[in-house]
């Protein structure tokens, strides 16, 4: 008898927690895995590029790709104040450089994969788009080629 009212007991305690309020520390914003693409507006071949430390692809001067690399975490509402790290390599000839920079991810309506667009003088922005970065469809238009450009070696 003692044993089943100490298990009721128990019992009790364990659902009260259920209950208990999430501290404040805790978040409870859902987050997703979202694939990671690099749009290039330089002429800089990009080695390789991260965000918030996922990714590593490479692409071509000024050219657009899909999201070929597994995931960053975004959540699935934005909200003001969200920053993403993007970390990169670029390669001229045989020369390296890179570049680190803390962004914005700019606004989106809904989740979608992860697109670092890298442009000259250092900047980067970050936007989530469901389009790749060559379609007509993603937030910022494609790179062109100016006329007569040619790749360094």
């Amino acid at each position: 008898m003692y044993l089943r009212l100490g298990m009721a007991g128990l019992l009790v305690l364990m659902l009260d927690g259920c209950g208990s309020p999430v501290p404040n520390d805790v978040s409870l914003e859902k987050m997703y895995g979202a694939s990671v693409g690099i749009v290039n507006h330089t002429e800089k071949y990009v080695y390789s590029a991260v965000v918030d430390g996922a990714g590593g692809a490479n692409m071509d001067e000024y050219a657009a790709g899909g999201p070929e690399v597994c995931c960053a975490r975004l959540p699935k509402v934005w909200r003001p104040g969200l920053k993403a790290t993007v970390r990169v390599t670029f390669a001229v000839g045989r020369t390296l450089s890179g570049l680190t920079k803390t962004v914005d991810v700019e606004h989106y309506d809904t989740p979608g994969s992860i697109y670092i667009h890298l442009f000259p003088d250092d900047q980067v922005r970050v936007v989530v788009s469901a389009y790749p970065g060559y379609s007509s469809g993603h937030p910022i238009p494609r790179p062109v080629k100016p006329v007569g450009w040619k790749r360094v070696e």
